[in-house]
C-alpha cells in the first residue's frame, strides 16, 4: 500500500479526467482508490462506513477536479478530501449518538476492547485491523495521520479545531494503549483449561 502522496498520477491523466474522460478516471481510480480506501478504513474503523466515505470521497474528487491547482502531487490533494470527511464523520452527532446507544453511557467515545494479550513469538503478527480498532476513534485517527500520513501535531490540531498539546496527549494516550495491548503477558491463564 503507498502512500498517497507517493502515487504519481501523469499531468496529462489529470487534464483528461478534467475533460470527463472516463478512461482517465477509470485510470485514477485504479490508481488512488486502495490508498484511499485504506486511509478511510483506518480512520473511521468500520468497513461500511468506509466504503459510504470513500465512494462520497472518489464522487468529490471527480466534481472538484477542476479544483486542483497542481501545487502539490494529486494524492495529497485527495488525502485532504477523505481525511476531512472522515474527521467530519467521527466528529457528527449522528455518529456520537450510535456510540451512545451501543455502549449506554456518556464516555462511550472513551469506550474500547483491549486486545487479548498473548505471549509474542518470532513469528507472531501483528493485526493492525485489531490493534487500530482496540483505540478510540479520536485516538486512531490521531496515530494513523501521525504515524503513517507524516501529518504534524500542529496540522493535526488545526484538522481536529484543537490545540497542538490535543494532538500530542491523543498520541500519547493511543500509543500507550497499543503498547499495553501487544506486551506479552506471561502469567495470564489460558483461556480453556486443560
Amino acid at each position: 500500500m503507498s502512500r498517497l502522496a507517493d502515487i504519481p498520477i501523469p499531468d496529462e491523466l489529470i487534464q483528461c479526467a478534467r475533460k470527463a474522460d472516463a478512461a482517465a478516471q477509470a485510470a485514477i481510480y485504479r490508481a488512488m482508490g486502495p490508498a484511499v480506501f485504506a486511509l478511510i478504513r483506518r480512520l473511521v474503523g468500520n468497513r461500511a462506513v468506509a466504503e459510504d466515505l470513500f465512494q462520497d470521497t472518489m464522487m468529490a474528487m471527480f466534481q472538484r477536479l477542476g479544483e486542483f491547482r497542481g501545487e502539490a502531487p494529486l494524492g495529497a490533494w485527495l488525502r485532504q478530501i477523505a481525511v476531512t470527511r472522515c474527521l467530519m464523520y467521527l466528529r457528527s452527532p449522528w455518529h456520537r449518538a450510535r456510540l451512545h446507544w451501543e455502549f449506554g453511557d456518556e464516555d462511550s467515545s472513551l469506550r474500547s476492547v483491549m486486545l487479548p494479550a498473548t505471549p509474542a513469538t518470532s513469528v507472531d503478527v501483528v493485526d493492525v485491523e485489531r490493534a487500530l480498532a482496540s483505540l478510540t476513534p479520536v485516538g486512531r485517527a490521531v496515530v494513523w495521520l501521525f504515524e503513517v500520513e507524516g501529518y504534524s501535531h500542529e496540522e493535526i490540531a488545526q484538522l481536529f479545531g484543537r490545540s497542538v498539546s490535543f494532538s500530542k496527549s491523543q498520541l500519547a494516550r493511543a500509543l500507550a494503549r497499543l503498547r499495553q495491548g501487544l506486551t506479552p503477558q506471561e502469567d495470564q491463564e489460558a483461556c480453556t483449561q486443560i
